[in-house]
């Protein structure tokens, strides 16, 4: 079995190496990439997730009356990847969110919190957009590396799921 596997990473090395993903085809899927991301938009958002709607109403109260979002979030939210830094998500393409999430970040105004809590399959939310900006889409130079692997992957992939449709199993 040990030389099987080896057999077959260097068979897959050796295929790599005669097969290799030129400039020109990565500068093409790149240019591809960033054509997919004009006009699109990345956010911003803090968001405190609670258990019920009664709990994010309460948080809605607490903000109206000036609490910090950053506190509350620390405080109440039950989301163990935002909490500690007071909700930040970070900068996401919404797609990237549940889909009331996303439908409820994108129709908010810079610096606003949703009126009303916004259910998911999570719980409830209580969202504030912090900022929006066209999606940022770094120098071919910089990801160039990445977008050759990823490519020479999926040749790869391709190629073996050739061999297993071409290949006679008794």
């Amino acid at each position: 079995l040990a030389q099987q596997n080896v057999l077959v990473s260097l068979f897959v090395q050796d295929y790599a190496k005669t097969h290799p993903i030129d400039d020109a085809k990565v500068k093409a899927e790149y240019d591809r990439l960033k054509a997919e991301t004009t006009g699109k938009k990345e956010y911003k958002a803090r968001h405190i997730l609670v258990e019920s709607e009664k709990e994010a109403q309460s948080v809605l109260e607490r903000l109206k009356k000036g609490e910090k979002f950053e506190k509350l979030a620390q405080e109440k939210s039950k989301d163990p990847g935002s909490k500690q830094n007071g909700g930040d998500l970070g900068w996401a393409d919404p797609n990237n969110f549940v889909k009331p999430f996303a439908e409820a970040l994108t129709k908010l105004e810079k610096g606003k919190i949703t009126s009303t809590p916004v259910k998911s399959d999570f719980g409830w939310h209580v969202i504030r957009l912090d900022d929006q900006r066209a999606v940022q889409v770094p120098p071919f130079e910089q990801v160039k590396a990445g977008l050759q692997q990823s490519m020479q992957q999926q040749q790869i992939g391709k190629m073996v799921e050739d061999l297993k449709a071409r290949a006679k199993v008794d």
